[in-house]
């Protein structure tokens, strides 16, 4: 199933996605707390899709790919490095990514982005797969200036963090096996980053996994598992695609911060 978050008349709904992506299956309901059908398509040309999440507190790992390892040309870390990202970054499919009118090295982050269907808490990478509602694609938009500035004091936030930092979508896909699926990031239609999910150093059950056991995993919750080699700026004017196997287009242009 690929369950789709959108808005018809301003009113919110989930649906299922159909194939051909021209036809969305309304529900009653959300993802956490049960859908059943509404008995009501809708056309996708007459409705807006938005993040598949509402507000989701957002976790990143840090170097889980050995290609990005290489290229940002540092070691392979000790133990799982994490940050979160503020609700506040989220946007949706055709969202703008606002680029700061300070910013002035900007980079794209494309990403497998797990999303948490019910509580969890000290959970064996083996049962991963029971908390997990499904997965989408994701963009983890980096400020590179001001990020080298905060991690030399241990700390990212801003760099990571600000308005428009986290495009999400466009549906999550349920009924899919994360272990081994072709990730392809595209800026303006030019192929920057091609990798597969095989090659994560922790793969999803274990980021799962790791989290829980230091917190509790809330429904909602998303986890961006990591971006590959390939990284690299956008500006404003651009377009960024993250199209991910079995989850589809995120596509997000990019527009400079009005004064």
């Amino acid at each position: 199933m690929r369950i789709v978050r959108y808005a018809v008349g301003g009113v919110c709904h989930y649906g299922e996605l159909e194939p051909g992506d021209v036809a969305i299956a309304r529900f009653e309901g959300d993802p956490f707390t049960g859908l059943s059908l509404a008995g009501r398509v809708d056309e996708v040309s007459d409705v807006v899709i938005l993040p598949p999440v509402e507000k989701p507190r957002i976790y990143g790992f840090a170097y889980n790919y050995a290609s990005h390892v290489d290229e940002t040309d540092r070691e392979i870390p000790e133990v799982p490095v994490c940050f979160m990202k503020p609700s506040t970054a989220v946007v949706g499919p055709g969202d703008a990514i606002v680029y700061p009118a300070d910013g002035e090295l900007i980079h794209f982050e494309g990403e497998l982005v797990v999303v948490i269907g019910k509580e969890a808490r000290h959970v064996k990478p083996s049962e991963a797969h029971e908390y997990i509602l499904g997965y989408t694609c994701g963009n983890d938009v980096s400020d590179r200036i001001v990020q080298r500035k905060e991690s030399k004091y241990g700390t990212l936030l801003i760099g990571k963090g600000q308005d428009t930092f986290a495009p999400l979508g466009p549906v999550i896909a349920t009924e899919l096996d994360p272990s081994a699926l072709e990730l392809t990031t595209r800026v303006n239609g030019r192929v920057m980053q091609s990798a597969s999910t095989a090659d994560l150093l922790l793969p999803v059950p274990d980021l799962v996994s790791y989290l829980s056991r230091y917190l509790t995993l809330l429904p909602g919750d998303a986890i961006m598992t990591g971006t590959p080699a390939g990284v690299g700026p956008i500006r404003p004017g651009d377009e960024v695609e993250v199209e991910i196997e079995g989850i589809g287009v995120l596509r997000n242009p990019v527009m400079a911060e009005s004064s």
